[in-house]
């Protein structure tokens, strides 16, 4: 039995939770569950057993956490934790259930958000891969960046030809808690090939249900649902869905369609098990009918490109000296400043262009995909003539992007389009082959077609690759024109092809351009283009678009033309790098030009009044934004990296002044005694840290009398503790009871978090801020110390 054999089946029962089978059967606190693999195996081999009695045909091995990261101080290698539990699942699986190497995320925050590479992300999961020889199949779950499950994926497809399982998890605003969305996580996990894909953890059955749906509408893959059995509680270490409750609800989820695998997460036992066994005999599969839309994404927004979208050209250093120098001088903010200025102009994708003969492009290429998605949301088109170039640009992409561009040639095709598939990108196709452009639309068309079959036999869907007629120049070619427009009609209405299209190209040598593009854009518009790539800055030409949306329909009621024409403002305000504000520079990503602004100000300026009366204030207005769900964590964390490059430029200025450094206060963050998960405290980290104040971070695993120490040794009377597990709410509350009973520590004030815990909760042991996410510490912490 392999996993395609179970494919056929008309429903795959998966397991449920391993950590509260092995709570329940005496994990001491502050054990690590995979050392059992070694420790106590047999212990984890009697849950396998009972998963697989209860009708499970895939079971996980105990091996979530097994990752270099989280093992460093545990005393075994990864190599022999993952030996030891896949050696485990296959003694209680025999020939009833298929084995799966479980992982889990790393446990850091990967680049742009965090420290660590998208290389080393990528050898941490190698390393565990590797050690899995005899898994069946790879199982990541409860994944929340995009990139970082991306770099797994490579990872298990590059070193392995095992079938690759993905999931994430989602929160009820359906976004994950990097602000990823269903679509972005369908589109990108669909086009790296995974087998099948889905979500876990975070939620019960009833609140996952409108993700599981919105997943069947993006998705013709094999969908897989592991809710956990409802909330937690934390007085009782239970949870408050039961079995049949469970099972009556993913009934009702397994009824969208293209649900296939089903099992359980946080809280689930082998009786939630054996209840979806029972709901699934006998049942049919179906599948939902999935439209496969036309979209590219980042790793939060998705573009449908089901209507004109505009492709920004202005970061190309082709005519561009500013752009050129910017590149030779390694100024990336005076290149990320282009991207935010067209974003905000209204593209709705940007081209990225680096190819300069001075500089290494690949090197390049990589900084500048990484500081743009660092600061604005919208797909990227990733344009360069080497492939090399090319493979490095896709691979740490995060999200599904453009390949700008592939054309007749068999060298061309037979380099581009493998990769394309790989990293599951859409291409451009350009209607030039070894004898260049032909001078007729059906020259052009043949090429197109030629693309389009290729393409098809790289298993490149249709949908995925747009072709670029191309803008010939007017001046030269008159006749050219109508050649493009009529090749242009016929690639959309006979391939069935979405179309993309220079436009710039045709008034070159003639006078007025402005008005020979936004014309010829026009008539290119009506004849089907679909991604016009234009400088989004050019009040005409967005103009153009605008107004064709809105006279073909598609703008339904004009509300977007109103929304923005009613203050009779042709374009949306454009920031230009060299008249930035400090607040701007924060909010847009822009660290080194944030740095030299705030040197600027402190020559007239006091420290405080710009810590008090800029940086707060702007970081409150990105806060604002992020709770309002208009930028996600990747934004929030570099606005708050750009804050903490301003605040070291004025701790320097003021050593040299001999004054006091600037500090709003001093706080204690710890993970507590028994919890080894700290990504989310040192999310909070970060944002104090910004924010002003002196953190005193204790790490995780962290005992009670050593938080007691520290707050009198460093007479710091805010403490911040943070708890993933059900098991480890208790030290929480014994660490609060320690510090209350101690006299020095007389009035200090508890900020708490995590997963797991609830406002009631914290009310009960005692804290006095429960903190949901990290800008809820911020705002804590503001109302103890002040402004």
């Amino acid at each position: 039995m392999n996993f395609n054999d179970l494919l056929k089946n008309e429903y795959i029962i998966l397991d449920g939770a391993m950590g509260t089978m092995l709570q329940q059967s005496g994990l001491k606190l502050g054990e690590i569950p995979e050392a059992l693999n070694i420790e106590n195996p047999q212990a984890v081999i009697d849950i396998h057993r009972q998963y697989i009695d209860a009708g499970t045909q895939i079971i996980c091995s105990n091996t979530f956490g097994a990752n270099a990261y989280k093992l460093k101080d545990s005393g075994y290698s990864v190599k022999e934790i993952i030996e030891a539990a896949v050696k485990n699942a296959r003694a209680a699986a025999g020939s009833n259930a298929l084995v799966a190497l479980d992982i889990g995320p790393i446990g850091q925050l990967i680049e742009p958000a965090g420290a660590m590479s998208f290389d080393e992300a990528y050898d941490y999961f190698k390393e565990e891969i590797l050690a899995a020889e005899d898994a069946d199949v790879i199982f990541f779950e409860t994944f929340t960046d995009l990139l970082e499950l991306k770099a797994g994926v490579l990872a298990a497809k590059e070193n392995s030809d095992k079938p690759v399982i993905a999931s994430m998890t989602f929160e009820e605003n359906g976004r994950t808690f990097a602000g990823v969305s269903v679509a972005a996580a369908a589109l990108t996990l669909e086009g790296l090939g995974v087998d099948a894909l889905g979500v876990n953890c975070s939620l019960g059955p009833n609140e996952l249900a409108p993700i599981v749906e919105e997943f069947t509408k993006w998705t013709t893959l094999p969908i897989f649902v592991k809710p956990n059995a409802g909330l937690p509680d934390p007085n009782s270490n239970t949870y408050n869905v039961s079995a049949e409750d469970f099972a009556e609800c993913m009934d009702k989820i397994i009824g969208f369609g293209t649900v296939k695998l089903v099992g359980g997460c946080c809280g689930t036992t082998p009786e939630y098990i054996k209840a979806l066994k029972k709901i699934t005999e006998n049942r049919e599969y179906k599948k939902a009918n999935v439209n496969k839309q036309t979209a590219v994404c980042s790793g939060t927004t998705v573009v449908e490109i089901s209507e004109p979208r505009v492709i920004g050209e202005r970061i190309n250093p082709t005519g561009k000296k500013l752009f050129k120098e910017a590149l030779k001088n390694n100024d990336i903010d005076y290149i990320v400043s282009q991207a935010i200025s067209q974003v905000q102009a209204g593209a709705n994708i940007l081209d990225v262009n680096v190819g300069l003969p001075e500089i290494d492009e690949k090197t390049m290429m990589i900084r500048v995909i990484k500081a743009i998605q660092s600061v604005v949301d919208v797909p990227l088109q990733i344009d360069t003539t080497k492939p090399d170039v090319l493979e490095a640009a896709l691979r740490i992409y995060n999200g599904k992007p453009i390949v700008n561009s592939v054309n007749g040639e068999e060298k061309s095709l037979s380099a581009v389009l493998p990769l394309v598939k790989k990293y599951g990108a859409s291409v451009v196709g350009l209607t030039l082959d070894e004898d260049g452009i032909p001078k007729t639309a059906e020259g052009r068309f043949r090429i197109a077609e030629r693309i389009v079959n290729r393409a098809k036999e790289y298993g490149i869907n249709r949908e995925d690759v747009y072709i670029d007629c191309l803008t010939l120049t007017v001046s030269a070619e008159q006749e050219g024109c109508r050649e493009t427009l009529s090749a242009l009609h016929r690639v959309k209405t006979e391939l069935g092809c979405k179309t993309c299209l220079g436009v710039s190209n045709i008034s070159f040598g003639l006078p007025n351009r402005p008005l020979v593009n936004h014309i010829f854009l026009t008539m290119a518009l009506e004849q089907g283009l679909d991604l016009p790539i234009i400088n989004p800055n050019d009040d005409d030409m967005m103009g153009a678009v605008r107004a064709f949306k809105v006279l073909s329909n598609i703008d339904k009621n004009s509300v977007d033309f109103i929304a923005c024409y009613n203050d009779a403002v042709a374009s949306k305000p454009v920031i230009k790098s060299s008249r930035v504000t400090l607040g701007e520079a924060i909010k847009n990503g822009l660290q080194s030009e944030a740095a030299e602004l705030t040197k600027e100000m402190l020559k007239k300026t006091d420290a405080m009044e710009i810590v008090n009366g800029e940086l707060i204030p702007a970081l409150d207005k990105v806060g604002a934004d992020f709770e309002a769900n208009k930028i996600f964590l990747p934004q929030l964390i570099q606005s708050a990296n750009v804050a903490q490059a301003c605040f070291e430029v004025i701790k320097a200025h003021l050593t040299k002044l001999n004054a006091a450094p600037v500090s709003k206060g001093k706080i204690i963050l710890a993970t507590v005694k028994g919890d080894i998960h700290d990504i989310g405290k040192n999310i909070v980290k970060v944002l104090l840290d910004n924010y002003g104040y002196t953190v005193i971070d204790l790490g995780r695993d962290v005992a009670p009398e050593l938080i007691v120490k520290t707050a009198i040794e460093q007479k710091i009377r805010v403490i911040g503790l943070s708890a993933l597990m059900t098991t480890t709410l208790g030290s929480m509350e014994q660490t609060i009871a320690l510090v209350r009973k101690t006299p020095e520590l007389e009035g200090t004030k508890f900020l708490v978090g995590g997963a797991v815990l609830t406002k009631e909760y914290a009310e009960s042991i005692g804290a006095d801020y429960y903190c949901k996410d990290a800008k809820e510490s911020v705002d804590a912490a503001k109302k103890i110390f002040g402004n």
